[in-house]
Formats: structure tokens, C-alpha cells, sequence
């Protein structure tokens, strides 16, 4: 009834594919006995686990009729079989019997379910090793490195999901993803079905920060884009808190890990703008050393509480898109990981270098929503607007302002801007013994702490405008307060 298992090497050849119908036998049995078997091995047991096809449709009915509330013992189950061409193969209703007869106690049921779980495994990683070894023969035009990526994907996707690939995915399993996430919206503060951006204005637009959704946050230079997905990631790492699951695994109920790909800036440069957030300390004091005692405590006390957050800074310069989402991977298996930020999109490289701007970032950006969805976490990109811009009199950015626009909006879930009006009146300023001046810097006051995050495209909801506030000297994002806001409007 079962294959011992061999050391794999060249020198061997497997007869069959390692599997072990005893223990499933006797997992099966064990779970008609009790349904309880089932809760202790629902979040990693899925039925393509087990190796015999009769089995694998066994236990997806009796996970469906315990899931609804509903007795799963042999006599249930065979009112469902009864035109089972398979079982009826193996006994019919009498191989039902004999599973209760070989039924494993009801406290080692989850040790042969993990034996039915790590043959699982073992099958699909000699699967994943033949076909690593028939591309890397007969696949001579792919790069190796392109094959070693697809690999780890392939490898990262087991050890995450049990398996390397997810294929078709029943409607009632997509429902019940559905619900899962309708739950987790009613039961938070503020309706967020994803992760909170630490900013009011913008979560109420978008609900959260969705796993698997591609956000591009887009602004000319100085417009404060690069200070928004700071802000964010720092407020989420800030605010992170998980419990431990059963299995010793940790979930993440709130904020979450994030790791941040700095291509323009060093991380030493974004540390002290996340210390200038979090102090109130303008930047450009920190950075020229004209703080005094009392302000250098507080920095020193602010490393101390700040230090253990699990932020994650990547400033490699020019990294390849393939490398990106490999580091990705391995930070997700050993710190975990729910969100990425990418500052900036253009500055990312590509396979296709050579073809067009558009092709590379065309690459780019489908790979960043492919690994969005393969992580399940929301991917923030930051991308440059065209010069276009400033040449309208209305500078407010749109869609068709994006750099090689066609790609980035096709990919993108979301496309926000963000937009600052007081960045283009400063450059109006008169001189100050002009009768214009006065009447320029009594506007200017009037805007010089707003901003607009605007939502040019959401693919699940509505577009419109977040107004926040902005301190340039800390340069940081905020909420605007509601009396500022009727005042100033």
C-alpha cells in the first residue's frame, strides 16, 4: 500500500512518486470518526495533498459538509458517492467502512496528515527538479538566471501554499476568500478591508491598502511622493501587531512588515527622514548637525523606541527586476512580509534593455503586479510624470502625464497623484517691496500646508481627491484638522 522512500540522487530512479496510502487511509478514517481531526489541520491540508484521486474527493466533501455546519461520517459521505465511478471502483460504500476500521487514533491523526503533507512536497519538488533539468537542457535561448528565478518562484510558491502553482480555484473557494475579506472590512475601525495608510482622507477613498493590488503613486520632483510612501510605510511598520497562529506561524492583524526598495535614495538618507517624522525635528537640521542637546536626547531617545520596527531598506542602486522580486520572497519567508514600496518605478532595470522605455517598464510593471498577487501584498510603485505638466495652466496631474503611460495604467490597480499647489506659488513669489507681495503672501499662507493625493484610477472603487495636510520640514503627510479645513475652503 505504500513506497518507502529513497535518497534522490542521479544514481536513482523513483518507481513511483513517494506517497503513503496507509496514512491516508488512516487520516481519513480518523477525521470520519471525528470531525474535530479537521480543525487541526485545516489552514495546511488542502486535498491536493493526498495521492490517490478517491481520496483527495473524499476529503474535499468532508471538508465542505464540516465547513457548513454538517455531520461528515461514512454514512453521509456515501449518499454522495453512491454514483462515484471511482469509489465504486475500490468498494463503493464498503471502502467507506474499511477507512473507519483503519481510522488512526483521533491524537496522532495530525501526525499522518503532516506524513500526507510532506509527501506532498517531496512529489512536487522531484516534479519542480525535472523540469528545472529539461529547460536548463532544451531551453537554450532563457538566460540560466531567468530559470533559476522561475525556479525560486516555483520553490517560494511550495513552501508558502504547499504548492508550486495555484491553477483553476473553485467558484466557492473564491466566495468564501470573498467573505473573508467582507469580514475583515465590517470588523475593523473605519470599514478598511486592507491595510491602513495612516491617513484618514486617503483610507476612506480606498479602503485600505489591498493585497495583490499594483498602487502607483505618481508627482513631478518635489511634489512630496517619495515623503507620502514613506509616510505610509513607517505608519505601517509603527503600527504592527500579529498573533501566533497554531502552527507557530505568525498572522498579522494590524500594520504589517514592509519592505522598501530605495533605488534613489541611501538608507542612511530615508532613516533620517523616518526620524524627522516620527521627532518633529526638521531633516535639514539633523542632517547639518544644528540641533541642540535637548533635541539630540530625543533623537537618541527616538532610535531607541523606533529601532525594532519591521521596516526593511533595500538602496540597491539599478536592480534588476528579477532580483527585486527574488529578495522579495526571501524576506517574506524569513521576516515576513505585507507590503512593498518601490521608489522609483524607472529606476528599476529590466530583461528587455535595449527595446524602448517602454518595453522595460512595460516588463516592470507587469512582474510588480505578478509578484503583487503571487505575496498577496499591496505593492506601492512611485513613478515620474511627464514635463507636460508644466506646460498647462492647470498643473493637477492626470493619466495621460505618466511615463510611458500606456503600460502603467494598464497594469495598475491604482494610479494616485499627489499634488501640491503652494510647490507652483512659490515659484510666483514677487519681490518684497512690491505692492504684489502682500496680497501673494496672505494666498500663499492659505495653501502652503496643502495637499492633494489625487485618485486618477481605482479599479475596485470610485476616483476622486484626498486632502491632507504637509509639513515640508519634516516632510511629512498628515490629516488635515476639520476647522483648518472649513476655514481654508
Amino acid at each position: 500500500m505504500s513506497t518507502a522512500l529513497l535518497p534522490f540522487d542521479q544514481d536513482t530512479e523513483l518507481e513511483t512518486a513517494p506517497h503513503n496510502l496507509d496514512a491516508e487511509q488512516a487520516f481519513l478514517g480518523a477525521l470520519l470518526y471525528d470531525n474535530e481531526v479537521f480543525h487541526r489541520v485545516a489552514d495546511w491540508l488542502k486535498p491536493e495533498h493526498f495521492y490517490d484521486p478517491v481520496h483527495a474527493r473524499i476529503y474535499e466533501t468532508a471538508t465542505d459538509l464540516i465547513g457548513k455546519g454538517s455531520l461528515a461520517d461514512a454514512v453521509v459521505l456515501k449518499t454522495h458517492f453512491d454514483r462515484d465511478d471511482g469509489l465504486r471502483e475500490i468498494g463503493g460504500a464498503t471502502y467507506l467502512a474499511i477507512l473507519i476500521e483503519s481510522a488512526a487514533d483521533s491524537a496522532a491523526a495530525a501526525e499522518y496528515a503532516r506524513i500526507i503533507y510532506e509527501l506532498a512536497l517531496r512529489r512536487e519538488l522531484i516534479r519542480i527538479g525535472d523540469a528545472l533539468s529539461n529547460s536548463a537542457t532544451q531551453e537554450q535561448e532563457t538566460r540560466a538566471r531567468e530559470l533559476i528565478v522561475r525556479i525560486e518562484q516555483q520553490l517560494y510558491n511550495l513552501a508558502e501554499e504547499g504548492s508550486a502553482s495555484r491553477g483553476f480555484v473553485a467558484f466557492k473557494q473564491a466566495l468564501a476568500e470573498s467573505i473573508e475579506t467582507a469580514a475583515a472590512a465590517y470588523e475593523r475601525d473605519g470599514g478598511l478591508s486592507g491595510i491602513s495608510s495612516g491617513l484618514q482622507a486617503l483610507d476612506e477613498k480606498l479602503g485600505g491598502l489591498h493585497p495583490s493590488d499594483l498602487i502607483i503613486l505618481a508627482g513631478r520632483p518635489s511634489m512630496g511622493k517619495t515623503a507620502l510612501a514613506t509616510n505610509i510605510a513607517f505608519d505601517v511598520a509603527k503600527n504592527y501587531q500579529f498573533e501566533i497562529q497554531p502552527d507557530g506561524t505568525k498572522k498579522t492583524v494590524k500594520g504589517g512588515v514592509v519592505g522598501f526598495y530605495s533605488l534613489e535614495m541611501s538608507a542612511e538618507q530615508l532613516a533620517t527622514r523616518l526620524i524627522a517624522d516620527y521627532t518633529g525635528i526638521p531633516g535639514y537640521m539633523i542632517r547639518q548637525g544644528t540641533i541642540d542637546a535637548t533635541q539630540y536626547e530625543e533623537l537618541r531617545e527616538a532610535v531607541l523606541e523606533i529601532q525594532q520596527l519591521p521596516l526593511f531598506i533595500d538602496d540597491t542602486g539599478g536592480l534588476p527586476i528579477s532580483q527585486l522580486a527574488a529578495r522579495a520572497r526571501r524576506l517574506k519567508r524569513t521576516h515576513g512580509l505585507d507590503m512593498i514600496v518601490v521608489d522609483y518605478l524607472q529606476l528599476v532595470t529590466s530583461s528587455k534593455s535595449g527595446e524602448g522605455r517602454v518595453q522595460e517598464i512595460s516588463e516592470v510593471t507587469q512582474n510588480l503586479k505578478a509578484l503583487a498577487k503571487e505575496l498577496q501584498v499591496p505593492v506601492i510603485a512611485l513613478s515620474q510624470l511627464s514635463r507636460q505638466v508644466e506646460q498647462r495652466d492647470d498643473k493637477k496631474p492626470q493619466l495621460s502625464d505618466l511615463r510611458e503611460s500606456g503600460s502603467i495604467e494598464q497594469d495598475a490597480d491604482v494610479v494616485m497623484f499627489v499634488y501640491r499647489e503652494a510647490y507652483y506659488k512659490e515659484r510666483e513669489k514677487p519681490r518684497e517691496d512690491t505692492p504684489e507681495y502682500l496680497a501673494w503672501e496672505e494666498e500663499f499662507k492659505k495653501i502652503e500646508k496643502r495637499a492633494e493625493v489625487i485618485i486618477g484610477k481605482q479599479r475596485h472603487g470610485a476616483i476622486g481627491t484626498a486632502k491632507v495636510a504637509f509639513d515640508g520640514a519634516r516632510t511629512k503627510f498628515y490629516d488635515l484638522d476639520p476647522r483648518y479645513e472649513d476655514i481654508q475652503s
